[in-house]
């Protein structure tokens, strides 16, 4: 099973143009044009307007299963730093993930299996717009996603700095955390800072609070559970002479278990509520709920290990490896249909630089590696008949 070379040096050319026009989440106006043209230069049937932007292209192939795979689309509020020669012309807006070699990816896999045809069944290419934060995934399902494109399973990778170009990674379970930000206010009683006696400090009991939230993973919870509680934004104050009358505070959690997850919650809704009062301070929280856990289908993830093991060998292939405590939108497709998400490493000659990084750059070499993973995937799943 070989990928043909000119069709990877195509991809290569199309991921740098992606990375040259990246694209905010529900603003992949360009890429979904992009993506929507070549899939049906490829032959598919194209469906747009999915979450807006999303774009599904279906190839069908006699009788067989039906499947889909996953790309995510947009691009992060950042200003690049590298010096390509496909940098962004986009001014604070650059592909710091891959997500611009995602679609490349996922595009040279459509234009490759419309030509060579070697399964018997569906597949539904599914193009996401808004992974980052915005909640893409849960969008394009509740716009009818596996209503209007039944699937038996769905699968996605991610590129994975730390990882080895060659390798994959990929659990029966969890892959990646949870996330839920909130947004906690603290009111106190303003007053001049050198007569503290006659208010209210949000600000002391801000730091109290910040400080007693990290004993919820270290002494609240098992040692056995994953979870990270972090404080990311404190505002509050204008004078530097004045104690201020309101603090807020903005932060995140993340957790590996659903149970673990309803924990946390509760007990920063008590601390928020109960610490502040004997500072003469009082305490609210709001919840903005994010990603479940993307947890994978324990049969789905086999079917990704069998196919990177036939591809790649035994030894390339980590399973059951520690989940990240980052969040993947995916999870919401997860929730929804079974299926499993995976990791394909990133590191050449050079090691990748971190995701999310001003300094990253998708490495090329990867198109080949998960274009064919890709093939051997379906190829296996939809047996020719």
């Amino acid at each position: 099973m070989t990928i043909p070379v000119s069709l990877i040096e195509e991809a290569v050319t199309w991921r740098h143009q992606l990375h040259m026009q990246p694209e905010l989440g529900y603003q992949e106006h360009q890429t979904s044009k992009m993506v929507a043209e070549k899939l049906r230069a490829f032959g598919l049937q194209v469906h747009v307007g999915l979450a807006g932007t999303g774009v599904v292209g279906t190839l069908e192939n006699g009788p067989g299963p039906v499947i889909g795979l996953r790309a995510d689309m947009d691009a992060l509020p950042i200003t690049e730093l590298g010096n390509p020669p496909h940098k962004s012309n986009n001014p604070g807006v650059m592909h710091a993930c891959g997500h611009d070699g995602h679609t490349a990816i996922l595009l040279a896999t459509a234009k490759h299996l419309s030509q060579t045809r070697n399964f018997s069944g569906t597949l539904h290419f599914v193009f996401q717009p808004a992974e980052e934060n915005l909640g893409g995934a849960r969008k394009m399902v509740e716009d009818g996603l596996f209503t209007l494109f039944p699937m038996d399973a769905i699968y996605g990778l991610h590129n994975w700095p730390g990882l080895a170009l060659g390798e994959v990674a990929v659990n029966s379970g969890a892959m990646m955390a949870s996330l839920d930000s909130f947004e906690i206010t603290l009111t106190g009683k303003s007053c001049h800072a050198a007569m503290p006696e006659s208010g209210a400090d949000p600000i002391v009991t801000a730091a109290e609070l910040i400080m007693a939230l990290q004993t919820i993973p270290a002494r609240r919870l098992s040692p056995l559970a994953s979870a990270v509680v972090s404080i990311t934004q404190i505002n509050g104050g204008e004078a530097i002479n004045v104690i201020p009358e309101q603090v807020k505070l903005r932060g995140t959690v993340r957790c590996l278990q659903s149970e673990v997850r309803s924990k946390v919650r509760a007990l920063i809704d008590e601390f928020v509520t109960t610490l502040p009062a004997p500072f003469g301070v009082e305490g609210s929280i709001n919840w903005y709920p994010g990603y479940p856990v993307t947890r994978n289908h324990a049969q789905s993830a086999q079917n990704v290990r069998d196919a990177a093991v036939s591809l790649l060998g035994d030894a390339a292939v980590h399973w059951e490896v520690n989940p990240s405590m980052a969040s993947e939108d995916f999870a919401c497709m997860l929730e929804a249909c079974p299926g499993a998400y995976f990791w394909i490493g990133a590191d050449g000659a050079t090691p990748s630089r971190p995701l999310h990084n001003a300094w990253y750059d998708f490495n090329d070499e990867v198109i080949a590696q998960g274009t064919g993973i890709w093939q051997q995937l379906v190829e296996q799943l939809l047996p020719r008949r």
